[in-house]
């Protein structure tokens, strides 16, 4: 019979009983400095393909969102896995947690061979298929290819991360992380600086940097102790295992892979103000990333911190999180705005500088959309908080409504009608960023009024003793 490890039980019970802001800061501060590392790592990189040039940046900005949209897949199995394996540890059920562990890993590596399969051999049509401007496919197919196959082992990585965070290994992800950002920035420095590449380049630098994370995971799940263990022989490929973690999964990778692609078609929009305005937009989000990677480490810890609980019948506690998460993520969205308020200028004349020569068209063109996108800090703040309340608690179809709402409701036909009925330049694109982000936090406030009435319900019936506590059967989205 599967057991914790000393290590893992200690966490359980710190994450169930621990003052609430300690908890919130411990598990989901280290979580939320990576992602803001990965914030820099990706503005660093787009500053190397500035130095290429400005096409290069337009490439590299077009050509990763839909590498996005592909990742989405990955990252859909591995929160819908690990708010389940959060679920089954919170309830104290390690024999689960062994299963659910080694099935998610099954699956992830059954997903990662069927995206080489799938794309590798047909780049280019798929690149023509989501309507990619040729001058950019010209300048980025090879780039692509590699990065698929960066996905490929990506997905296995993926995994491996939400796992460490179901079990409250937040510094050693953030350790880890770090030293392949340090790896990839020195590989890309390398190649760009030093041997003069290409955006391919770039590409490879990420692979080999990818390649020895994975190394690195496999190592340490060979040497791990307790239910996280993998072990074959707990691979699970039945129903009673797999499908609630796919009930889970598919709603975040659906969300994820439509959020992506209403990007590309943003993108594709933003073609019709020039090639520029694309690596504007993409250098813009890659600014907004300084503030929101903060939003979205706290989003990965806090959302397994409420799952823990949710599986332990600590309702009230739940939202005692939510609520100081709430606090945290609207100050990170002030503290953002005000800092960007005095340092975007800089930024943009940093981006628009190339070995070739400064754009000044370029540096006008980024803080034109920027100056936008930026006010939406705020709410973007209460949207982050909101969704990790949701996908704790299983509502990952929310999240997946919410998500298609703000690209497909409240990005693109406003994109569309400040194009068709206004004279706006590319700022038009950048308060089309602001509309949406704005309308997103609203409708993430309107969406968790329902949700925390449901849960104070379900805590008032728990009290009662009308439910079990911690009992799964009950209150799970299955």
């Amino acid at each position: 019979m599967a057991q914790a490890s000393q290590r893992d039980e200690e966490f359980r019970q710190y994450a169930l009983t621990a003052p609430v802001l300690r908890t919130l800061l411990t598990v989901c501060g280290p979580l939320a400095l990576y992602q803001a590392l990965q914030s820099i790592f990706k503005i660093l990189d787009a500053l190397m393909a500035a130095h290429i040039s400005s096409s290069a940046v337009s490439a590299v900005s077009c050509l990763s969102q839909i590498t996005l949209m592909i990742t989405a897949l990955g990252s859909g199995l591995a929160v819908g896995g690990s708010i389940k394996i959060s679920e089954a540890y919170g309830q104290g059920d390690y024999e689960l947690v062994s299963r659910r562990t080694a099935t998610l890993y099954a699956l992830a590596t059954v997903v990662s061979l069927l995206v080489a399969v799938l794309l590798i051999p047909f780049a280019v049509p798929f690149l023509r298929l989501l309507n990619t401007p040729e001058e950019l496919i010209a300048a980025g197919s090879g780039y692509f290819r590699v990065e698929i196959l960066c996905l490929v082992v990506n997905f296995f990585n993926t995994v491996y991360i939400a796992i460490e965070r179901s079990r409250g290994r937040a510094k050693k992800i953030l350790l880890i992380n770090a030293a392949v950002i340090v790896l990839k920035l020195g590989l890309s420095a390398l190649f760009v600086y030093g041997l003069d590449g290409d955006v391919v380049t770039i590409a490879a630098a990420t692979l080999i940097s990818q390649l020895a994370l994975l190394g690195y995971a496999l190592f340490s799940m060979a040497r791990d102790e307790g239910a996280f263990r993998f072990a074959a022989g707990n691979i699970h490929m039945k129903g009673a295992t797999v499908l609630p973690i796919l009930n889970l999964s598919y709603p975040v990778a659906a969300e994820k892979m439509l959020f992506s692609a209403g990007k590309v078609l943003v993108n594709s929009m933003s073609g019709g103000y020039g090639e520029l305005t694309v690596g504007a937009l993409g250098v813009s989000n890659n600014i907004g990333g300084l503030t929101t990677g903060w939003h979205a480490g706290m989003l990965d810890g806090a959302s397994a911190l409420i799952s823990q609980n949710r599986g332990a019948g600590k309702y009230r506690r739940t939202l005692q999180l939510y609520g100081c998460l709430l606090a945290v993520d609207v100050a990170i969205g002030a503290l953002g705005l005000l800092l960007m308020n005095w340092g975007l200028p800089w930024l943009a004349q940093v981006f628009a500088q190339s070995k070739e020569q400064f754009d000044p068209a370029f540096q006008e063109m980024i803080i034109s959309i920027h100056r936008w996108e930026m006010l939406g800090y705020l709410t973007l703040g209460v949207n982050s908080a909101t969704l990790a309340l949701l996908l704790g608690y299983g509502y990952t179809k929310l999240t997946l409504a919410l998500n298609v709402a703000r690209v497909f409701l409240f990005r693109v036909p406003v994109l569309w009608a400040l194009q068709t009925f206004t004279s706006l330049g590319p700022e038009a694109v950048g308060l089309t960023m602001m509309i949406s982000n704005v309308c997103a936090g609203l409708s993430a406030a309107a969406v968790a009024v329902p949700v925390v009435r449901r849960i104070l319900r379900r805590e008032a019936e728990s009290q009662a003793g009308s439910m079990p506590e911690g009992n799964p059967s009950y209150h799970s989205e299955e």
